[in-house]
């Protein structure tokens, strides 16, 4: 069987609603009709009329942060320290420090688009997926959610849509030797503007982040802004995510792509 390639990615685009709009990525984009004089500096006395066609070369400038587009996040970003609960807590690590070995792994995908927007997910609702799809979770698998704010993807909602992973659910990765997550959403937790509510009414900080500052007890990464997780089956995939190499960064951009591919998976 030939091996088999799923984008798992978002483009890095101008236009689209990817981010809240303060954070969005701006991409300038200059053509071989408007580069010349970027390149005659190099080379004195010569013209336009000297190039091939009279173009110059296509470069684009770009303004962004290391959260935009499909991206890992490290540790640092979720608290200064980690793996607390594994009885030594320490710094936690950069993005250019996250092991390789979890980057590429056997992929377990959970479906969860029927839960509404702004919905926390359980310990037992992770529990009753792997046993709705019958896979026992291995150390190191690469856990990604499918939420409904994948299918809304470029539209002005995206920010606010999908469920979020929860303390309690994201630990009950964590304590099976999962150290890489994902999910199609904006966030690894529930949108803003959903936990906002929850804690307008409540004034409980500890709904804000929640899944994210369970790296304060495990250390952990996860991937945002995935796409395509609807084309991936339960498991039986590989997913490759390495992530941009930022010195001393929270985050860095990933190309993340599910593989198939027989051989592979029967060597794993």
């Amino acid at each position: 069987m030939p091996r088999q390639f799923v984008d798992l990615s978002i483009y890095l685009e101008n236009d689209v609603v990817s981010d809240p709009p303060p954070f969005a990525p701006k991409i300038q984009y200059f053509t071989h009709e408007n580069t010349v004089e970027q390149i005659v500096p190099f080379f004195p006395g010569l013209q336009k009329a000297d190039l091939p066609d009279g173009e110059g070369w296509a470069v684009e400038q770009v303004q962004l942060s290391t959260h935009n587009g499909t991206h890992l996040d490290a540790p640092y970003h979720f608290h200064s320290t980690m793996d607390k609960a594994l009885g030594e807590k320490k710094p936690a690590i950069t993005i250019d420090a996250v092991p390789l070995e979890w980057c590429f792994q056997p992929g377990v995908k959970l479906d969860f688009r029927h839960f509404a927007d702004g919905y926390v997910v359980t310990g037992a609702d992770v529990e009753a997926e792997l046993a709705r799809i019958g896979h026992t979770l291995k150390p190191l698998e690469i856990v990604v959610v499918n939420t409904r704010a994948g299918e809304r993807y470029g539209q002005n909602d995206y920010v606010s849509s999908g469920c979020g992973m929860g303390y309690e659910a994201t630990m009950y990765l964590l304590e099976r030797g999962v150290r890489l997550t994902g999910t199609d959403g904006w966030s690894w937790d529930a949108p803003f503007v959903h936990t906002a509510q929850k804690y307008g009414e409540t004034k409980d900080a500890g709904l804000i982040w929640e899944g994210h500052k369970a790296g304060r007890d495990i250390g952990y990464c996860h991937i945002e802004k995935l796409h395509n997780l609807e084309a991936l089956p339960p498991d039986g995939f590989f997913i490759s995510c390495f992530p941009h190499k930022i010195r001393g960064a929270s985050a860095g951009w990933t190309r993340a792509v599910a593989i198939f591919d027989d051989a592979l998976m029967a060597s794993a």
